[in-house]
């Protein structure tokens, strides 16, 4: 099934730090919204990265969580009350202490779940970091 979006990437973005002010302070940008999908990008900060040098766990969450938010709002509009119902990330090697791209996509959007799978990179790599997937409670 495609997936028509029906909010831009900066309309996501704004929602977002709307009602997640934090989103701003942690350097969360949305860089593209397709049918089905988006992608969300948090700029390296040394706070991100734990012993061993590697791009926390934390970090990734975050940004899974994100890439799933994002793309279910470019789907269903303004509704900022969608929230994550459930969260299962794999990791799968370790980040490089560079910015984390983070591209959801929808598997299933009904009224009332949508389901996603999040792809988690280093910018500018090929392999996946992790792999995420996820639902999210639709409002009303």
């Amino acid at each position: 099934m495609a997936y028509i979006p029906q909010l831009g990437p900066s309309e996501v973005e704004q929602i977002i730090r709307a009602g997640l002010p934090m989103a701003e302070s942690v350097g969360m940008s949305i860089e593209a919204v397709n049918p089905g999908s988006a992608l969300v990008r948090l700029r390296y900060a040394p706070w991100m990265v734990r012993p061993g040098g590697t791009v926390g766990g934390p970090v990734l969450m975050l940004a899974a969580d994100t890439a799933m938010y994002a793309v279910v709002l470019a789907h269903i509009g303004n509704q900022p009350m969608a929230l994550t119902s459930n969260l299962n990330i794999n990791f799968l090697r370790r980040p490089k202490p560079t910015d984390v791209v983070a591209e959801g996509r929808l598997l299933k959007l009904g009224r009332r779940l949508a389901v996603v799978e999040v792809l988690m990179k280093s910018a500018g790599e090929d392999d996946l970091v992790a792999h995420v997937t996820g639902t999210y409670a639709l409002p009303g």
